[in-house]
């Protein structure tokens, strides 16, 4: 099977020419100058847990946000490289003496948080404009403060995660993006073989299927070790900084309550009935009894366009030119400058992603296959950049955007693109693009909730000792069971999921349910313009350049809306009903 060559590249060299250019050098040698003069702040200006002398912290504030920035820069050019070449030996060396300096920066984080949780913040604020643009990230860190370990052991936690968390989150990278699976004769990468679960030939997708697990079972031992050392680590943490669990503090992280967790997940559970309402309708349209787990993102051969990235693109910026010239213009601009690295290829990460690198400028990694689902990614991660775009202004901790209301604008933008084909297109487009929709919301309401039991279950487990990758499998099965329930042939199922999804491995808790938040939450704003498209652009954009400066409830109240009630949750998911 042959890899795509000819889709686009994203272009790095406009960053630095290369990873041992003069350069790139430089730019590692002035991060690492910075550290050290932060450092020497630091030290100069006693900023540790106890001393509330607040007379250096605008000097500290900006010193520490230029830090950050460059560090955005040199970080994310090495980890583009790496993630469309783990083979990158280079890379690897670089990506590796950048941990170093990215430890020294999580040490002195974790200094600044427990200095400011003992300063009078209310005095602060009153006399400093710095701390008044920076109200929020203050406020938060005061809380922060209290979950902070004592600042040696702090020091020596950020250290050890080199060799911990780190090495371990590197090793599922590595394993995962080189494995290659044998399927007819052939040894294909493994972003490649799972790109083949949207053909249109039931056979293919089943013979990549089960090749695909056979391919797992020989990573098992490394990726069931790599899972096990990274929540024993958080498990560890959490219990040293007296969080109630792992899940306490990534809800903290993510700038929501438990209340509205408990409300969006209430709403989810009731809407399962109707996912495998909708998985019996594609398993008959399909000619099946019920779908296995290889059908669920098979196309139903309605749209005979095979949307080509040519034609995608074309697509989504006209699309995003009907909803606000600023967008596609934006979109655009994304194109003209290659900032998109497109086509599956040997050692490159399977999925999607967006990350922002410098000023107002993303790069986006994809896998595009010739299919509506890949074109709806290309809006979902432009989103991403849009996002980054509104927050270009700010500074480096006001862009601290928590990932349940990062997913805000890419939802908001895969919508635009839905809602333009289901309007304007013929009968068999908006019957592939439908099915689509209602493929990626199960994705993100049924899917992700297996996710989360998964996860939950992984941790409570973990207290108690390792699990096996049979353990392992067999947890991921009873969530999906749980989950996707009759709406899916239980023995056609994927026990490898915990190995497949690299959020697991992230070094962040519960990589899951801000999806879910993302897209209900995007759905309402969208409900929101609909009903009041009258100078929505502008306070869209202002709320996306707020994401950073207030948690998800008081953003949600500027258009009226109230995550703490599970109405909302299911008004969302009405639309989706519908």
């Amino acid at each position: 099977m042959a890899v795509a060559t000819q889709l686009p590249r994203w272009d790095m060299d406009v960053l630095f020419p290369g990873l041992t250019s003069t350069q790139f050098e430089a730019a590692v040698q002035e991060l690492g100058q910075g550290l050290n003069s932060l450092e020497a702040l630091f030290a100069a200006e006693a900023i540790d847990k106890g001393n509330a002398n607040d007379a250096a912290f605008d000097q500290v504030i900006q010193e520490f946000n230029r830090v950050l920035e460059h560090t955005r820069l040199v970080n994310g050019y090495v980890q583009a490289i790496l993630s469309t070449d783990s083979r990158n030996q280079i890379a690897q060396a670089k990506a590796s003496e950048i941990d170093n300096q990215l430890a020294s920066v999580r040490k002195l984080g974790k200094r600044l948080t427990a200095w400011v949780g003992g300063l009078d913040v209310d005095a602060l604020l009153a006399r400093s404009e710095v701390a008044r643009a920076h109200e929020y990230v203050i406020r938060k860190a005061v809380i922060g403060a209290l979950k902070l370990m004592p600042t040696d052991l702090e020091s020596l936690a950020s250290d050890l995660e080199l060799t911990g968390k780190n090495a371990w989150v590197k090793l599922h990278s590595n394993v995962t993006s080189q494995l290659a699976v044998p399927l007819n004769g052939e040894n294909v990468p493994m972003s490649a073989v799972r790109a083949l679960a949207y053909d249109a030939d039931r056979n293919v997708r089943r013979q990549a299927y089960e090749s695909e697990l056979v391919a797992w079972k020989t990573a098992e031992v490394p990726l069931a070790a790599a899972i096990n050392s990274i929540k024993g680590e958080v498990n560890a943490l959490c219990e040293r900084r007296n969080w109630a669990s792992p899940l306490d503090e990534a809800l903290f992280g993510a700038n929501i309550d438990r209340g509205t967790l408990d409300a969006m997940m209430q709403a989810a559970r009731e809407s399962f009935p109707d996912f495998r309402r909708y998985m019996k309708a594609k398993a008959k349209a399909l000619g099946l009894s019920r779908l296995a787990w290889y059908d669920v993102a098979a196309p139903l051969g309605g749209d005979e366009q095979a949307w080509e990235y040519d034609q995608g693109m074309a697509f989504v910026r006209d699309q995003f030119g009907n909803y606000s010239q600023k967008m596609a213009d934006y979109a655009q601009r994304s194109f003209d400058e290659n900032w998109i690295d497109v086509p599956p290829a040997p050692g490159k990460v399977d999925g999607a992603y967006c990350m922002g690198v410098r000023g107002d400028e993303s790069r986006i990694l994809m896998n595009y296959k010739p299919s509506y689902g890949s074109v709806s990614t290309l809006a979902h991660e432009l989103g991403h950049g849009y996002h980054n775009l509104c927050l270009a202004d700010r500074t480096y901790l006001q862009r601290g955007t928590p990932m349940t209301l990062a997913e805000t604008a890419s939802i908001f933008c895969e919508t635009i693109i839905r809602q333009a084909v289901l309007e304007t297109g013929t009968s068999a487009q908006r019957l592939t693009v439908l099915e689509a929709s209602l493929q990626g919301s199960t994705q993100v309401v049924v899917d992700i909730t297996s996710r989360f039991l998964f996860e939950q279950s992984v941790f409570e487990q973990r207290l108690k000792r390792e699990l096996s990758p049979e353990e392992l499998c067999e947890l991921m099965l009873d969530a999906q069971r749980q989950t996707y329930g009759e709406g899916l042939d239980q023995q056609a199922l994927h026990p490898y999921m915990w190995a497949v999804k690299g959020h697991y491995y992230s070094g962040r808790s519960y990589y899951n349910f801000p999806y879910m938040f993302g897209l209900l939450f995007g759905l309402g704003l969208y409900s929101v313009y609909q009903q009041q498209p009258e100078g929505f652009q502008e306070r869209y954009d202002d709320l996306l350049s707020s994401t950073g400066l207030a948690d998800a409830a008081t953003l949600g109240q500027r258009f009226g809306i109230d995550i703490r009630s599970v109405e909302f949750w299911r008004g969302s998911l009405d639309q989706i009903r519908a």
